[in-house]
């Protein structure tokens, strides 16, 4: 990005794997909401893009074309997915196996670490993740987002029977709501202004969805959970209405996962809810030891996660993909950039 809502496209110097690095033929890269916020907005929450020029996407899979010395674990021709965030390996977090805490974390298209829309990235072999032969490069780029969903699943210990509820139909929510049903929850209800996200929802497995900007969304949950609220409740838009919503769709002794990347500002919140229902409230930062699991997941057929890409767009017209990701209320869900 060259400035609010420009794409340029340039020749970059091509990178070589250095020691314990592989060298990635990117082929497919995703565009995340939080790429959307930096080229749109120019920040994404506490995050600021301050470069006159900013490369941008961190979604990404491809295959190996060079390894460095002392990889042991990869080859030239094997696919991979790129796990976008290097930690220090040296701090409690990281130690502790809570990586994606790690204070020094350079996480692709994270100002001021530079993202992954390029032909080649060079990239350490040990978050270089292979894609076994039933698995495209184009779900392997959707892994990412997908981790965050079975991230999302894990905290809030999803069960089997479970009722769950997911504010927000977008990626994130559509991931986190896919990840719930591999748990074994056993209804799924979605709510968000867009039809398209909920005909995806339904198309996915959601039990019911909900329009919330034309129903009464108090009202119609209240119904589908004869009056009792949801084991779990997911808010995944990061917005202040849906954020303060879920103290109310809770069930007494429930748990509420914070999902969304809410702005950084103060928000309303019924704090009295969660202290008559015992409520738990839980967030999600990222994901952390997941890939493995999610590759799985995809390999096996329990996740289809190559259906939420509604879009695809080559590199030359990524100004294309990203008007048409923020301007398409209509149809669009997910958008992902195929790099030849």
């Amino acid at each position: 990005m060259k400035g609010i809502d420009k794409m340029i496209l340039k020749d970059i110097d091509m990178p070589e794997a250095g020691k314990n690095q592989v060298l990635v033929k990117l082929e497919y890269v995703g565009i995340c909401g939080s790429d959307v916020h930096y080229f749109h907005h120019g920040k994404c929450g506490a995050y600021e893009v301050t470069q006159d020029e900013y490369m941008l996407g961190h979604e990404c899979a491809g295959t190996i074309v060079e390894v460095g010395e002392g990889c042991t674990n990869l080859k030239v021709g094997d696919r991979v997915a790129l796990e976008p965030g290097i930690t220090c390996g040296e701090c409690e977090f990281c130690k502790s196996g809570r990586y994606n805490l790690c204070p020094d974390v350079q996480f692709l298209a994270t100002p001021p670490v530079p993202g992954c829309y390029e032909n080649y990235i060079a990239y350490p072999e040990n978050m270089c993740f292979k894609l076994p032969d039933n698995v495209s490069t184009k779900a392997g780029a959707l892994i990412e987002p997908l981790s965050v969903g079975m991230h999302a699943a894990n905290q809030g210990q999803v069960v089997l029977g479970d009722t769950v509820i997911i504010l927000g139909g977008g990626c994130i929510g559509l991931v986190t709501m896919m990840a719930c049903k591999a748990h074994g929850a056993s209804t799924l209800i979605v709510a968000d202004l867009v039809d398209a996200r909920l005909e995806k929802a339904k198309e996915l497995g959601a039990t019911y969805v909900i329009n919330s900007g034309k129903t009464d969304v108090f009202e119609e949950i209240n119904r589908l959970t004869d009056g009792k609220g949801a084991d779990k409740v997911f808010e995944t838009a990061g917005s202040p209405i849906t954020i303060a919503q879920t103290p109310f769709f809770v069930k007494r002794g429930g748990t509420i996962v914070l999902v969304g990347l809410a702005a950084q500002e103060e928000i309303n919140y019924n704090f009295a809810q969660i202290m008559d229902k015992e409520a738990t409230i839980k967030s999600v930062f990222r994901y952390r030891n997941i890939y493995p699991s999610a590759i799985a997941a995809v390999s096996s057929g329990l996740i289809d996660v190559e259906k939420i890409a509604t879009h695809e767009f080559d590199l030359e017209h990524i100004q294309e993909a990203f008007e048409e990701t923020i301007n398409n209320k209509t149809d669009l869900v997910k958008t992902v950039i195929r790099i030849d």
